[in-house]
């Protein structure tokens, strides 16, 4: 009479497990940057949105004093916060700062669309002539 094995041995199951974890220490560092890469696209739209609304508001009003509190201006969401910094008849510079697990990255522009990271987290980088959207200082915006 033959013997039909069922189940698994203790070493096919150790394998398993040891594959499954070298699999989630890659993909979970790599999905948590990707969801930071996703949330960093909230400034940016906001920012990009904001320039041609303060420019509207000059046209109306010949100065970006007082841009801060129109209803074009962006408004706080969970992520960031935005601030009008600077502003006089002829110059502004508005200010997306992280918040919560955002908290660290900080993003500008100004009247001439000079976009500018000011602040990140350990290992993003700063840039006086981009948006930081990738570990290690890179743009591609």
């Amino acid at each position: 009479m033959q013997r039909v094995q069922k189940g698994f041995t203790l070493i096919e199951i150790m394998i398993s497990v040891a594959i499954v974890g070298i699999l989630m220490a890659v993909a979970i560092p790599a999905y948590s940057d990707y969801v930071i890469r996703g949330r960093l696209s909230e400034a940016f739209t906001a920012l990009g949105g904001a320039q041609p609304a303060a420019e509207q508001f000059w046209s109306n009003n010949r100065t970006y004093f007082g841009f801060g509190t129109a209803s074009s201006f962006p408004p706080n969401t969970a992520n960031f916060t935005y601030g009008l910094g600077g502003a006089t008849a002829s110059s502004y510079t508005i200010t997306a700062t992280g918040v919560g697990k955002m908290a660290g990255f900080v993003y500008t522009i100004d009247q001439s669309g000079t976009r500018t990271t000011t602040g990140s987290p350990p290992g993003w980088g700063v840039s006086g002539s981009c948006w930081v959207d990738h570990k290690g200082g890179a743009c591609s915006n």
